[in-house]
């Protein structure tokens, strides 16, 4: 599959593209159900455009526990259904869809009871292995396994001894949530979907009762075109409802937001070779190593504010700290946190009788002709849901089209990765970077490491480390915006890049400089530059002062001072 940029040019393409035609499918949101509802679309020959009004990823899809799994927990509910579908789409995105992007993780799971509990939960744990056996697809991770307590602290030394009895190891995986979504909307473009970010669907577009297209609003240019498509999918994700409303119908379902808050701690904080998974009286709480981090989350509580930026406020991140400390040797301390995220999980409300047939997990209405609405659902099943949400489109073009092959279709980047990533060495000498740094790129990029590495040919100084986050080239900064899809600083250090959360001041040492590398790729003025800088440290300002707030109105009205960068027009 060849390789498609997601650059400024491709971009001004697209949103040509859509204006002048009509599509078979217009998708609405660039989350991960939207993209892989373009993804799954294109790839059964339909014409297809996909319209996201701020980044990719930019909600729910970047703010997740940046995990891939069955869903452990929802064996207590007795879903088997949801976790043996969830567990073979995990196997088929570690070893087929995008094994450069997803790797196996183990987890710790403490005892406090010797008999009864090591009986239930290794119960429990055995049934996962079986439900991902009987999926008939790769497993992609290895059996659990049994521990005593001085097993389970040789693996999590900083478990203390007063915490558990025994436990047990059980394996998922995890993604960088917000990169493997840009990838799925990239795939999709390299198969001739019109992609756009920035670009808000403003109105619906009927003829009688029919749905029609969309009124979209450029955000980068100023201007608003109608886009004509024989269906359009909602994939919006918490703003289901505010989309749906366009169409001036209440539909079938209603989305509701739960906030769910995340901490990023220093990886030498916590010694561990594997993850932890608790219980607390309201949720699951995870320690997730990441690369050179740990992440700790999450919470689980309603959130009737904002949708665009949910805020953590002081007493979110007390309740993380004051869990996680219940298991740790050493405690940790606000001083410890890096970094700090919060999302907002979309879940079902059902409104008619209807809507009771549907999965528990994602739910998929065409209530009004030529308008699908997809919602709810988990990160790891996001292409089932675009395949269900493309289904029920295809229902609406009258012809014939083929069923998805998406189970079929690798992202850009997993072909070849296993032969490059068994030959880093070789990379490293004919590039002239560490094999460690080769290593690093090939988690991020797969066999798309070409193209960032060629930049560093032509331009040697871009193989240098980016100021204040040296885990990163100053080339990958350049390969957002060129190939990414990225149009602003907040895209380039929030979601491409982790910089954002990874970094104790939350990327103001790299801002400057990263703008200066995005200015001649994205077209920027002086006056631009100076203006994306002060919105990001505006943003960091804002986030800071909201985490210090004692509750989630409080927080969200700090949040509110940085208000969203305005290109110069």
């Amino acid at each position: 599959m060849r390789s498609v940029a997601l650059s400024p040019q491709a971009r001004e393409a697209a949103l040509e593209a859509m204006g002048s035609t009509e599509l078979d499918v217009l998708v609405v949101g660039g989350g991960v159900v939207g993209s892989g509802s373009a993804l799954d679309a294109v790839t059964r020959g339909l014409s297809v455009g996909l319209v996201e009004a701020r980044d990719f990823a930019s909600g729910t899809s970047s703010r997740s526990s940046k995990l891939i799994h069955g869903g452990l927990r929802y064996l207590e509910m007795l879903d088997f259904r949801l976790v043996a579908e969830a567990l073979q789409e995990r196997g088929l995105l570690i070893e087929k869809l995008a094994p450069h992007l997803v790797r196996p993780v183990p987890f710790i799971y403490p005892l406090k009871h010797a008999v009864w509990e090591r009986a239930y939960a290794g119960a429990g744990v055995a049934l996962y292995d079986t439900l991902a056996l009987l999926s008939g697809r790769p497993r992609g991770v290895p059996h659990h396994r049994h521990l005593t307590r001085r097993g389970a602290r040789r693996v999590f030394p900083s478990l203390r001894k007063d915490a558990l009895v025994g436990a047990l190891e059980y394996y998922d995986a995890q993604v960088d949530d917000a990169r493997h979504t840009m990838f799925v909307a990239r795939t999709a473009a390299a198969y001739g979907a019109h992609v756009a970010s920035r670009a808000r669907v403003v109105g619906l577009l009927r003829e009688g009762e029919r749905v029609t297209g969309a009124e979209v609003h450029d955000l980068e240019s100023g201007r608003t075109f109608s886009v004509r498509a024989r269906q359009v999918v909602n994939a919006t994700g918490v703003w289901t409802d505010e989309t749906q409303s366009l169409a001036g119908e209440r539909g079938q379902f209603h989305v509701r937001a739960s906030k769910g808050i995340h901490l990023v701690v220093p990886y030498d904080r916590i010694r561990g070779d594997a993850g932890l998974i608790l219980r607390t009286e309201k949720s699951v709480l995870f320690v997730i190593p990441w690369g050179r981090h740990w992440i700790i989350g999450t919470t689980d509580t309603d959130w009737t504010l904002g949708l665009a930026h949910p805020a953590a406020s002081a007493a979110d991140i007390d309740y993380l700290l004051e869990h996680v400390n219940t298991v740790l040797e050493e405690p940790l301390s606000h001083a410890d946190v890096e970094g700090v995220y919060a999302g907002l999980r979309p879940l079902l409300s059902g409104e008619s009788e209807s809507t009771s047939k549907l999965s528990r997990e994602h739910a998929v209405s065409h209530a009004v002709p030529g308008l699908v609405v997809v919602a709810g659902g988990k990160y790891t099943t996001y292409r089932i849901m675009a395949k269900d949400a493309v289904d029920a489109a295809v229902h609406g073009l009258y012809a014939k089209v083929p069923p998805s092959v998406t189970e079929d279709v690798p992202l850009l980047g997993a072909e070849g990765f296993a032969a490059l990533k068994n030959s880093s060495h070789l990379l490293a000498e004919q590039y002239g970077v560490h094999e460690a740094r080769i290593q690093h790129l090939l988690r991020r990029y797969g066999s798309l490491i070409h193209e960032v590495l060629d930049l560093v040919a032509q331009d040697p100084s871009l193989g240098e480390p980016l100021t204040g986050a040296p885990d990163h080239l100053r080339a990958e900064i350049v390969y957002a915006a060129s190939h990414e899809g990225a149009r602003h600083l907040d895209d380039v250090l929030a979601r491409r890049t982790r910089i954002s959360i990874e970094t104790f001041d939350r990327g103001l040492g790299s801002v400057e400089e990263a703008a200066r590398l995005v200015a001649p790729v994205l077209g920027w003025s002086q006056e631009q530059i100076d203006r994306e800088v002060e919105h990001y440290r505006k943003r960091v300002e804002a986030e800071r002062e909201s985490q210090k707030m004692p509750d989630d109105e409080t927080a969200d009205a700090a949040r509110m001072g940085a208000p969203e960068v305005v290109p110069v027009r």
